[in-house]
């Protein structure tokens, strides 16, 4: 039976020549029904780039990805993105932004259908009250939820999260996390979290797996998560398999990324600038 999600053998690559920039290498993946795994690594890695080519908004220089057995071919509702900088339309209600993507989803819904289906994901992401509240009126948190309901609201196959916390406070983060961990147990949706984060990577994914440093970064050896659902986040944090984890995880970013300094040994010449000096002038007006 085939994997839900699965990557085989992708690379990309940006530019051309010279300017060339080969991000990824040789990436596989599989991913089953119903897990939840965070992809955690270096800033530039290609985290970033990974998420973009699940979601069919860039293509593969090679290799394939595959979603319950059909080949990827452009963006589709049934992948739902969730974006760091939210990426709503200022001029539009909650209400309004998450109806604008329903409505390209399921155009046969009625007035109230919309509404009903509208209402019940934004009630699940606890901004009944915001409703009619358009982004501006919101905290950085709060139009993180609504960029979430939306996703959700879309019905996708699988959730792609591109380091939705990572521009928050750690107080909102902390929250947040929490209701994605609680919306992933309610919506029984796939989710793919790419996050810099290793302890909120443990804290929400079944599995872990650290993208090596670019370039022709590649995913490296998983880290299999045993806690209990749902998760306490200070439990956890007490637990010494937390740390023994976290430890490990660290460790192997370290690891990876010595090599990648200790395998890069380029010389760097300066040119040889010297700045131009003019002699002062003086106009003396008599």
């Amino acid at each position: 039976m085939a994997a839900f999600l699965e990557l085989r053998n992708v690379s990309k690559s940006y530019g051309s020549g010279d300017t060339m920039v080969d991000v990824l290498k040789n990436v596989n993946l599989t991913i089953e029904e119903g897990e939840f795994i965070a992809i955690v690594g270096f800033t530039g890695s290609g985290k970033t780039t990974l998420i973009s080519l699940i979601a069919g908004l860039i293509e593969p220089d090679e290799g394939e990805i595959l979603l319950k057995g059909k080949k990827v071919n452009g963006p589709g509702p049934d992948r739902g993105v969730v974006f760091q900088n939210y990426s709503l339309l200022p001029w539009l209600s909650v209400r309004g932004n998450v109806e604008l993507a329903v409505k390209q989803v399921f155009p046969k819904l009625n007035k109230t259908e919309l509404a009903a289906h509208v209402e019940k994901f934004v009630g699940m992401v606890n901004l009944t009250p915001a409703l009619q509240k358009n982004p501006t009126q919101l905290s950085g948190g709060m139009r993180q939820r609504v960029s979430v309901a939306r996703a959700l609201a879309m019905d996708p196959e699988i959730l792609l999260l591109d380091e939705p916390l990572s521009a928050l406070d750690a107080l909102t983060r902390g929250s947040l996390q929490i209701e994605i961990e609680r919306i992933w147990r309610e919506s029984k949706k796939t989710i793919m979290l790419i996050t810099n984060d290793v302890d909120e990577g443990i804290l929400l994914a079944d599995r872990v797996i650290p993208l090596t440093p670019g370039p022709n970064a590649t995913l490296g050896t998983e880290f299999k998560i045993g806690f209990e659902r749902p998760r306490n986040k200070i439990a956890i944090n007490a637990d010494p398999n937390f740390k023994k984890e976290r430890n490990a995880i660290l460790a192997y970013l370290d690891e990876v990324g010595e090599h990648r300094g200790a395998s890069k040994e380029e010389e760097f010449v300066l040119p040889d600038i010297q700045p131009i000096v003019k002699p002062n002038r003086f106009v003396i007006n008599r």
